[in-house]
């Protein structure tokens, strides 16, 4: 069965960066209608890290994120948040990158017109990076950690692949941060740490 992204993207018009997962998971693992919404997943409390030295900071008891906290930030920090899957089959009904096929992809374009600020892309696991290099020109896919420049429509953008915020992504939540602080500090949008 097709199911269709349930979210439509979040872009504040001051976005200058575009933070892309793949689909969100089944809603019965939401804790808020908003991006990375399973409390399992550790894209705030990176977020949390980076931007407050408080992994908690974005937590809500019990066990849920705080919408409110969330949507102020991206709002005042100027991060878009999408998937690269726009309608997708989940082929074993889970929230898996594994078992999910990708029928319609990103449209780009009609993103990035609404982003003009925009000068970097996030791709946060291995699936949102597959999904978005099928649709960018050729171009070296970056490892794990760091970027490649490419041109969009005349536009000038970097490609960072991060790290998925996922548990199942073997890495310490403070390492995943590191490499995330690392990027942020790369566009500007944290001061580099001495």
């Amino acid at each position: 069965m097709v199911e269709r992204h349930p979210l439509g993207f979040f872009l504040p018009a001051n976005a200058q960066l575009l933070m892309l997962g793949s689909f969100p998971p089944p809603r019965t693992r939401w804790s808020m209608e908003f991006y990375y919404p399973n409390f399992q997943n550790d894209m705030w409390r990176i977020m949390g890290l980076i931007f407050y030295d408080d992994k908690d900071f974005f937590v809500e008891k019990p066990r849920k994120f705080s919408l409110e906290k969330a949507k102020s930030f991206c709002l005042t920090r100027g991060i878009a948040l999408g998937d690269t899957g726009q309608e997708v089959v989940r082929q074993k009904g889970n929230a898996s990158d594994k078992h999910l096929e990708i029928v319609t992809p990103i449209d780009l374009d009609e993103v990035l017109e609404k982003i003009p600020r925009c000068q970097a892309i996030v791709v946060t696991g291995e699936k949102a990076a597959s999904t978005l290099l099928s649709i960018l020109p050729p171009m070296p896919a970056p490892a794990v950690g760091t970027s490649e420049g490419f041109e969009w429509r005349g536009r000038r953008l970097r490609l960072y692949r991060m790290p998925s915020s996922s548990r199942a992504y073997p890495k310490p939540l403070t390492e995943k941060a590191a490499v995330y602080r690392k990027m942020f500090e790369e566009i500007g949008m944290v001061p580099v740490s001495s």
